[in-house]
């Protein structure tokens, strides 16, 4: 089925992706977020500034990891499912949690951090994107992050590497 006119040449939905921040919010993630729809944050977040930084940024989503302990942080699921431009969304910290079975819960997209370790893996009609840390650098795994585009109800997704400037040492 063709879309509808209102929606034919429409710019696909942009869906922010990021997780385990650990209480940095790198200029460089605030750079590639810029623009987004709106923006899904899979835990390990460490300050409530974050949420506030990214929610004026768009619409914000955001669960809470097994870092986040303080008492900000108590508003938070530990899981949220979402539909956003029609398709399923299930967002949690770590993807070994997953307590669903995504397509019978109506689920195409699975959006997860915890490993640090960027992925976007097609399995069974599921999507699964971890963006990755955006936050402080972990062994020699990379600083990234992600994005989610919805068009047209087909999705694909990515995660970008960032280039990011050292940090002083203290």
């Amino acid at each position: 089925m063709p879309p509808r006119p209102a929606e034919a040449g429409r710019p696909p939905v942009r869906i922010g992706l990021i997780s385990d921040t650990h209480g940095l919010l790198r200029p460089e993630a605030l750079a590639f977020l810029a623009g987004s729809d709106h923006i899904l944050h899979a835990g390990d977040i460490g300050d409530a500034a974050i949420l506030e930084a990214l929610a004026g940024i768009a619409p914000l989503t955001a669960v809470r990891g097994n870092n986040d302990t303080g008492p900000w942080a108590r508003q938070l699921k530990e899981v949220e499912q979402l539909r956003l431009a029609g398709v399923g969304i299930h967002l949690l910290h770590d993807r070994h949690e997953l307590a669903i079975d995504p397509p019978a819960s109506g689920v195409r997209v699975v959006v997860a951090g915890h490993s640090h370790k960027p992925l976007v893996q097609e399995q069974g009609g599921v999507l699964y994107i971890n963006p990755g840390s955006a936050g402080p650098r972990r062994f020699s795994l990379p600083v990234s992050v992600g994005e989610l585009l919805i068009e047209d109800g087909g999705v694909r997704a990515r995660t970008v590497t960032l280039e990011v400037a050292p940090r002083p040492r203290r």
